[in-house]
């Protein structure tokens, strides 16, 4: 019989606290029931294991970091909506560094397909990107392209992997103006049925 009190939401934010706090790496079930004091035993109520958690985890902080970007981009559009986007990733990886690694572990496509909050970040990802005119595949390529730098710059900033003088923010600030001029002038793949036969 569930633990009263105990829910699948609170032992997911719960998750994502002690994400925050000791490393995504180190989110188990143990480290769970010792924080509501329970037994292992009682979360298998709520989550299947521990894959099941750390998906829901995911899912979770995904749906986290769209709602602040989403709020961040509102009204905007081109450089100043690239901007504002990197800024709110940037600022949700460096200050929720347990619940953004969550976001980096691959999800089963079936529950990709029925998330909403991974809908809503496909939707508004797409969104600013078409606003540079780009099409598939070229809007596939892009994210990637975004997402690679985003998080690789963020990664070596968590780790104080940036050790030169050079402020960082400031070479930040650069590489937004770079991805924006790349974007602008983004070597287009010709439709198929564009090319010669």
């Amino acid at each position: 019989m569930p633990r009263a009190g105990l829910t699948a939401d609170r032992l997911v934010a719960a998750a994502a606290d002690l994400a925050d706090e000791a490393g995504f790496e180190n989110v188990t079930l143990s480290a769970l029931a010792r924080r509501f004091g329970v037994k292992d035993a009682s979360l298998y109520a709520h989550v299947r294991n521990l894959q099941d958690l750390r998906t829901r985890l995911a899912l979770f902080a995904g749906g986290e970091l769209i709602d602040r970007i989403a709020a961040a981009v509102a009204g905007r559009a081109g450089k100043e909506a690239l901007a504002a986007f990197a800024g709110a990733y940037r600022e949700y990886a460096l200050t929720r560094p347990g619940r953004y690694a969550a976001t980096q572990i691959r999800i089963d496509q079936d529950l990709v397909a029925r998330s909403p909050a991974l809908h809503r970040t496909a939707e508004i990802t797409y969104g600013m990107l078409r606003a540079y005119g780009l099409a598939e595949p070229d809007l596939t390529d892009a994210v990637r392209l975004l997402r690679s730098t985003f998080h690789g710059y963020c990664a070596l900033e968590a780790a104080g992997g940036f050790g030169a003088a050079r402020d960082v923010q400031a070479s930040w600030d650069k590489a937004i103006d770079a991805l924006h001029i790349t974007l602008e002038n983004w070597p287009r793949e010709e439709a198929d049925h564009d090319r010669p036969a």
